[in-house]
Order: structure tokens, then sequence, then C-alpha cells
């Protein structure tokens, strides 16, 4: 019977001193009461345990026990007497094990569990890890970054709980079991906190710095991907408690303002491994970023947040973080940054963002990143929100930056949507340059150069109008404009001294891609009429390349369908340049008329 060789075992050990145990003795030890547990008798294992005269014994080799114990715990059900004494003789190890071998007994039952039972095994095991690591003297700091790096390397290839209904459910147990680990880590936060009141100079700062790598890894998981807003039906979301508490942390530790500072200090630790450094500077870029969301869009801490700084500054510090966020394709992650940029610039006032702002790279980078999302993301309310900020970024800057950004977005954007939409605002900037008598950066030689950028194709006659067509309506659109309010005996804008390098570069080029362009798709769209005729069914189909872009499988009559929607682009591409040239021609005329 399991019991009894359990006794003998007992037995024989307590009459050896402490120094006398073998391995063997440890062996046959852990043999018996595995088996006790196995069999049903917890109850009789727990009262070996709570004898005092197996007090040395049990403080040696009581932490083999661990491993089966945690297996036979997830065996009972919840209300099974079995599991309730396995419970206790799990509390009995803490008290009475050597702190040491019981602390790496715990860590290594947490590093072996995977799955589902991650959650379920970190929870059982918190009390009597902060137990036992109360109890170590030595390396008492290390002992505690390795517990919590540990549990957050086993917590983080779970999936974040999301959408309402998953953080309700919380199937694995992780929206628990990351507010577990908070308390587990109190203790270790409230003595860092007593040994800095004490001392204005506090020289201890492993145990400090370990929490502070704590609240970074749980800074980039789960809150980095969680869903922060208020939920509507739960009382208290428990990814918004658990930020709480983060930040609560490191306020209390002193570190949460140095921390919103970081990356303007200049410094980082040195690696060897320069793959490591690498990977440690983004997940630090990860961790930082989320702390900023959470402070100026969530509002967690801020009313510890000093209120000094302006908020073109807090624009500026907040740049490199929202230029992480905007790098990252995950909707979680992604509208964060969106909500972070749009956030600092609502509170700021319109034409207050100094030109100089934009020779910090950031300023260039995020619009840039923001173009990619307008153009790129699969998700139309990203790609709507984007355009959005877009503007709102626009808006917030002194007209010299207005202007320095419009050059810069008109060479980089790639995409003829962004250029129009750009060209669409020098248009309003020129319509208010007219208004306001200090505006040199929409007039004059200024204006000329932007215009260089702006009436041109890029390749020419050759130009793909089609793909291109968004861009030429609003460069045309524009001219038109300009052609009208300004006349060529003020010429305020300067664009009748450029009007011969715009028709050479422009308006000419324009006319013969539209000719060629309009020949080449009547073309096809008579082969098309031809070979349906000739084909057996009209329901043929075929693949067309329209823009150099290959289209889904098509009827013939699809095929004839885009090759006229062409044509009607270029129709009315074809429009707007001929009233430009008939407006040019006839104020040139009347001013002819006038000198002669």
């Amino acid at each position: 019977m399991a019991v009894d060789e359990l006794q003998a075992i007992i037995q024989r050990c307590q009459i050896l001193e402490e120094a006398d145990f073998k391995g063997e003795d440890f062996n046959l030890f852990q043999v018996a009461g595995q088996k006790c547990l196995e069999d049903g008798y917890a109850a009789q294992l727990l009262e070996v345990i709570q004898n005092e005269k197996n007090k040395v014994i049990i403080k040696n080799m009581g932490w083999n026990l661990i491993s089966p114990l945690v297996r036979c715990i997830f065996m009972y059900k919840q209300e099974d007497d079995k599991r309730e004494h396995c419970l206790r003789i799990l509390d009995q190890l803490a008290q009475l094990c050597n702190p040491k071998e019981l602390f790496l007994g715990l860590l290594e039952q947490i590093e072996q569990t995977s799955g589902e039972q991650v959650c379920q095994t970190v929870m059982l095991l918190l009390q009597p890890l902060q137990t036992v690591l109360l109890k170590l003297q030595n390396k008492k700091a290390y002992s505690v970054g390795l517990s919590l790096a540990m549990i957050m390397n086993q917590l983080t290839p779970l999936p974040v709980p999301y959408t309402k209904q998953q953080i309700q459910e919380d199937k694995l147990g992780l929206c628990q079991c990351c507010n577990a680990v908070v308390d587990f880590a109190k203790p270790f936060v409230n003595e860092v906190v007593k040994n800095m009141e004490k001392s204005s100079e506090y020289n201890d700062m492993e145990l400090k710095e370990e929490l502070i790598k704590f609240c970074m890894k749980s800074l980039k998981y789960p809150l980095l991907t969680a869903q922060l807003e208020q939920l509507e039906g739960i009382e208290e979301h428990p990814f918004r408690h658990f930020a709480t508490e983060i930040i609560g942390i490191l306020w209390n530790i002193g570190e949460l303002i140095p921390l919103m500072f970081v990356h303007h200090k200049g410094k980082s630790p040195h690696w060897e491994d320069q793959e490591f450094a690498d990977m440690e500077r983004k997940n630090s870029a990860d961790s930082l970023a989320c702390l900023s969301y959470l402070i100026f869009v969530q509002h967690f801490g801020v009313e510890c947040f000093p209120v000094v700084f302006s908020p073109s500054y807090l624009l500026l510090c907040n740049m490199t973080h929202i230029e992480v966020l905007l790098k990252r394709t995950e909707e979680s992650v992604l509208s964060k940054g969106l909500d972070l940029f749009e956030t600092c610039l609502l509170r700021m006032e319109d034409n207050s963002l100094l030109h100089h702002y934009l020779e910090f790279r950031d300023f260039i980078n995020v619009p840039q990143d923001l173009v990619k999302i307008m153009t790129l993301c699969p998700m139309e309310h990203m790609r709507k929100k984007s355009l959005n900020i877009l503007q709102l970024f626009i808006n917030k800057f002194d007209t010299e930056g207005k202007y320095t950004l419009f050059r810069c977005l008109l060479k980089t954007s790639n995409h003829a949507g962004v250029e129009g939409y750009i060209i669409k605002n020098i248009k309003d900037q020129i319509h208010l340059a007219s208004t306001e008598y200090d505006n040199i950066w929409f007039t004059g030689h200024h204006l000329i150069s932007l215009l260089d950028l702006v009436l041109s194709l890029p390749e020419g006659a050759e130009t793909d109008l089609l793909q291109n067509s968004d861009r030429i309506m609003a460069s045309l659109n524009l001219l038109r404009y300009l052609v009208i309010k300004d006349c060529e005996s003020d010429n305020q804008t300067g664009v009748w001294t450029t009007l011969g390098k715009i028709e050479q570069n422009f308006l000419k080029p324009l006319r013969v891609g539209l000719n060629m362009s309009k020949a080449h798709y009547e073309a096809e769209i008579k082969n098309k009429k031809e070979n349906r005729k000739e084909a057996q069914s009209s329901n043929t189909v075929c693949s067309l390349t329209v823009s150099g872009e290959k289209m889904l499988p098509m009827t013939t009559g699809m095929q004839l369908q885009v090759l006229h929607s062409a044509l009607f682009t270029f129709d009315l591409i074809e429009s707007v340049l001929a009233r430009v040239e008939e407006l040019i021609e006839v104020k040139t005329k009347a001013v002819m008329d006038e000198n002669s």
C-alpha cells in the first residue's frame, strides 16, 4: 500500500541527520509520495507533511512532490475533497520546504506547462511562488525577475481576447491570469517603495529594474494588442484594470515620467549580439508606444502627468511612438497609432505647428505611413480615418510647413489618388493666399516651383492616363482655377509667366497622350466586338489587362464595359483640357487686343 511505503521511508529518514540524506532517499520519498497522490491518499499524505516530526524531511524532500501534486489538482473536480487536500499540501510545502529548492521546482512546473493549462497552472502556483520569494534572502531581485519573465514568456503565445464576447468568456483564463500576476508582484513593488521612502538615494536598483522589465513586457503583451475601449455590459474591463495596475506600478516606483521621455535621452544598453540588441530595441519601442497610448488616449495615469508641456512638444515626443504603431498591420495596434496621432493633433490650434518640425525625421515618415494605410490597408474604416488624420496634420502646419509637406508628399506618395488629393489642398491654399497679404508660399516664384511638380506628366505622352487620371483631373482643375482667377495683367500667382513651360511639359503631352490612348481603346473595342461576332457564344471568358494590372476572368461583354468606362474617363479629361485651352486662348487674346 502506498501509504505504508511512505511511512516506512519516513521512519527510516527520521533517525538520520539532515546531512546524511542520500539521493536514494529523495527518490524513494518522491515515488512513494507520488503513488499516494495517484491512488487517492492525499489526506494521509497531508497528515505526514503536517507532522512536526517530519519537518526536516519535508524541508529537504517536499519540493519533489510539486509535479505530481499539480497533475492531481487538475485531475480532480473543483468540489472534490481530494482536490482540497492537494491544495492544502501545496500550501504546506510553500511554508515548510527549502525556499531555494521549492522556487526552482515551481518555476520548472510553470516552464513545462503549455496550451490550455498555462493560465490554470500559473494561477495555481502564484501564491506558493510569492510565499517562497518573500522568504529568499540571497538573489531575491534576480529570482523575482526570473519568475516574472518565465510567467510572461509562457503567457505570450496565448491569443489575446479582443471582442466583447471573447473577453467575457475568457476561454483560456488570460484576463484573470494577467491581473493575478499583478497581485503577485505587489509585495515586491511595496518593498521598492518602502526602500525609496527610507532613503532619497535608493541604490538597490536590481528589484526596481526587474519590475520595470515586467511592466515593459506587459505593455507589449497583452496590452499592445488588447481591446481597451470601454465595453457596454462589462462592469470592470479586465485589460483596463490590468493597464491601470501597470501604470500604477511605474508611478509608484518613480519610473512613469522618465519612461515617457526615454527616447529623447539617446541612451540604450550595450549588447554584444547585434541581433539581440535590435530585438530589445524593437520590444522597448512597442512597449513605450503602448504606454503613450494608455496615457494620452485612454488617460490612464494622466492625473500624474505634468501639464507644463505645449501641445506641439507632446506631438514631437509622441511621433516616434506613432510611427512605431503605424508600421504594424494588426487592426488592434494600427488603430492605437491612429488614435494617438489624432488625439495629439486635436490638442493643437490650426496653423500653429511651425515648419521647423519637418526637420525631424518622424514628421516626414509618419505622413508617408498614413499614405500607405490610405492606399493599401484592406479595412475601409482605417483608410478613411487615415485620410481624415492626414488632413488634420496638414491643417496644423503654418503656411511654409504646408508648402514643404505638399512637396514631400507629391514626390513620395506614388499614388495618383493621393497626389490628386494633395493638389486639391494646394488649390485651397492658393485661394487663401489671394486673401492674405503676407502669404508668400502659394504665390510668385514659390508657387511656380510647386506648379513644376504638379503640372507635369511622369512619362510625358507615354504616361498611363487611366492610372493617373485622379492626379491629371486635379491638375487640370487647378490650372483652370488659376487661369480664371488670375488675370494676365495682374499675374499674382505667376502662372502666366510660366505658361509656355506648362504648355510644353503638361498640356501638349497630355493632348498627344489622350489621342493615343483613345485610339488604342477604340481599336480594342472594335476588336472585341468583331471577336464576339465570330465566337459561338457571347459569354466566352477571357482575361483583360487595364493600367498594367491583369483583371479577373471576364466575359467579352464585361470587357467591353470596362473599355467603355476607360473611354469615358478620357472624354472627361479631354473636356476639362479643352476648357483650359479655351480659357488660355481667350485671356491671351484679350490682353493682346488691349495692347494693340
